[in-house]
């Protein structure tokens, strides 16, 4: 089943459900572009059914659980919606002056909960393994997940030093035309997903480079070119992106990278901090 068929599915699925299943089918079919973003305890309250119930209708149509009908669906939505239609969709999510923002607040807790629940421990130890013995390494990350890389770039070029950051399509050519076996590419993307990313990706791929990528979730259209996938959850029903989780996640890379580096990263901080001093980098 893909994410463009679970609003078909649960249509076809409504004459065989019960009554309360009815209910939450017909609002989520009448609220596609909000519901998506909706916890089960928030969904189950607009209904007027029990939690219980909701996560009972998740099973019903196939789903492990209501998380994974929520990921479908956002996903579905997600790549529909513009940017406009997003931020007025956030109007409506947002209720109330002081609670809204609250509200964010929580959906960001949420992410990072999920984002922790969901680890692969094994992909992030091999992530770190890869990137600690690359002979190169490449970050591509743009538009708004440009931050991300940005941040992650910084970091690793403190620790390593064998860092570029891939800024356009355009450069690929003249920043990757050495690219092999023995390098790591790293993409850095979330719905909507950046074509120039994916691109780079795949071109990485096709090169022999290991390729590890830094997505939302398993629907995601980079999944296919990756060698090691690390997902962090980035939802949040409005025109910007969600990074707090991919953030802490990027924090978590780069703190365990240094470890696995930890006397050449003490040299080159001894040696950077005196010539930071000698130009007079910081205020004291």
């Amino acid at each position: 089943m893909n994410s463009h068929d679970v609003y078909q599915h649960i249509s076809e699925k409504m004459t065989s459900m019960s009554k309360s299943h009815k209910r939450i089918a017909t609002y989520i079919l009448e609220n596609m572009n909000t519901v998506p973003f909706f916890t089960v305890a928030k969904l189950a309250k607009k209904v007027g059914v029990s939690e219980a119930t909701v996560v009972r209708f998740a099973s019903f149509l196939g789903y492990a659980g209501y998380p994974e009908l929520q990921q479908y669906m956002q996903n579905a939505v997600k790549q529909q919606l513009t940017t406009t239609e997003r931020l007025k969709m956030s109007s409506q999510v947002y209720e109330g002056r002081e609670q809204g923002i609250y509200e964010i607040f929580k959906d960001d807790m949420e992410n990072l909960q999920s984002t922790m629940e969901k680890l692969d421990v094994d992909a992030f130890y091999s992530a770190v393994n890869r990137i600690k013995k690359a002979a190169n390494i490449y970050i591509s990350a743009n538009r708004s997940a440009t931050s991300l890389g940005v941040f992650l770039h910084y970091y690793l070029r403190i620790i390593q030093g064998n860092t570029e950051l891939v800024e356009s399509l355009d450069n690929i050519s003249e920043q990757l035309y050495e690219l092999n076996d023995k390098d790591v590419v790293i993409g850095i993307s979330f719905s909507r997903y950046s074509v120039s990313t994916i691109n780079t990706i795949s071109f990485a791929k096709e090169q022999g480079a290991t390729t590890v990528v830094i997505t939302d979730n398993l629907l995601s259209p980079l999944i296919q070119y990756a060698d090691i996938t690390l997902t962090a959850s980035s939802q949040m029903p409005t025109f910007i992106d969600s990074f707090t989780a991919p953030l802490s996640l990027i924090n978590a890379l780069i703190v365990h990278v240094g470890k696995e580096r930890m006397h050449e990263v003490e040299a080159r901080l001894e040696k950077m901090e005196n010539i930071w001093e000698q130009l007079d980098i910081f205020r004291d």
